[in-house]
């Protein structure tokens, strides 16, 4: 029913002001907190903790949303991809990596995305919304509830969508995932491509959050083509943005750089990241291309990739290969929606 209202819309200040006005006690604000986000209810009747009378009644004007589960693959490596249904028919993804005592989310914060980076498939859909904050923590609550009595550790705001680009519900998102959830900020990551205004804007408005930044080429042509947003802010004011970041002590940002063959891997390019990131506190991330189906772009050999790392490590620059999770069951950002769009156009 529409004209219900959603009790996870409301924040906790919220919350309290509708228990008041139905005459609950205040202790009833906690008992709502506790069985939507600790034990995952989907539906006011699932609180047996209250009367049947008092669910009935409750159920006239409030509901509790969530997500329906439209598909679940497992990898080999035990990555998990879900492809979810929002109310609205629109699906979204989110991936869960386990990693010994590690459970990371890797959660959308939009449907579609309007960034159009060349080497994303989620980008080739454009944007069709923003996700509302509470359908941003439904993909946690979801998963949690699926691995229960496991619990997701680690938030990674890498899936699909700009989450700078939906800066309110996502400053809002991250709030019930430190305050409700109580996950700390610190295993917290928001990726963006490069949203300079906001980026700015997003500590002085969010919990401390950790910063990533998918950078991805070392020169402004080469940027410009891969990622368009880089023809409204550029690398030099991308990268004067990053160096006024407050970090706390011993916090770095994270560059993503993706690495494309015969785009941006060359031995000159990892030579120039390592004069463009100077005096950032940073760590490089390097994640050889994933293609998918269709792609132009190629993953870069091998030996590319480690030979691209030793220029930065030769710089006592801190930087990983990534490699990418769940290949074999479609785990790249928008390939399994993309899959399921074909069926339903090809039904």
């Amino acid at each position: 029913m529409p004209d219900r209202i959603n009790l996870k819309s409301l924040t906790r200040e919220e919350l309290s002001s509708f228990a008041k006005t139905q005459g609950l006690p205040k202790f009833r604000v906690d008992q709502l907190l506790h069985w939507m986000y600790e034990k995952y209810a989907r539906d006011i009747q699932e609180i047996t903790e209250f009367s049947k009378s008092l669910r009935e009644d409750l159920a006239r004007t409030v509901c509790i949303s969530s997500l329906e589960l439209v598909s679940r693959q497992t990898s080999k490596d035990n990555t998990g991809k879900f492809l979810f249904a929002l109310e609205d028919g629109q699906t979204i993804e989110s991936v869960l990596i386990p990693d010994d005592d590690r459970r990371t989310l890797c959660i959308s914060s939009q449907v579609g995305c309007a960034m159009a980076c060349s080497f994303c498939l989620t980008g080739e859909t454009g944007l069709v919304r923003n996700l509302k904050a509470h359908e941003i923590v439904d993909q946690i609550l979801f998963v949690n509830g699926l691995i229960s009595p496991k619990r997701i550790s680690n938030i990674v705001f890498m899936g699909m969508g700009e989450p700078l680009a939906n800066f309110d519900e996502v400053v809002e998102a991250l709030k019930k995932i430190t305050e409700t959830l109580g996950i700390s900020k610190r295993r917290i990551t928001l990726s963006t491509s490069g949203l300079v205004p906001k980026m700015l804007e997003l500590p002085k408005k969010a919990p401390d959050v950790n910063l990533a930044v998918s950078l991805n080429a070392t020169t402004d042509e080469v940027r410009d083509r891969i990622m368009p947003i880089n023809k409204k802010y550029p690398l030099k004011m991308l990268l004067d943005a990053c160096r006024m970041y407050p970090l706390q002590p011993q916090r770095l940002i994270t560059f993503e750089y993706v690495l494309l063959d015969g785009v941006n891997d060359t031995l000159e390019d990892a030579k120039r990241l390592t004069r463009i990131l100077k005096n950032i506190p940073c760590k490089v991330n390097l994640i050889p291309y994933n293609p998918h189906e269709g792609s132009r772009l190629k993953r870069p050999k091998q030996a590319t990739v480690l030979a691209f790392q030793q220029v930065l490590k030769a710089a006592h620059m801190t930087a990983l290969v990534r490699e990418s999770k769940g290949q074999d069951i479609l785990a790249a950002c928008g390939q399994l929606r993309g899959r399921e769009k074909n069926r339903e156009n090809n039904a």
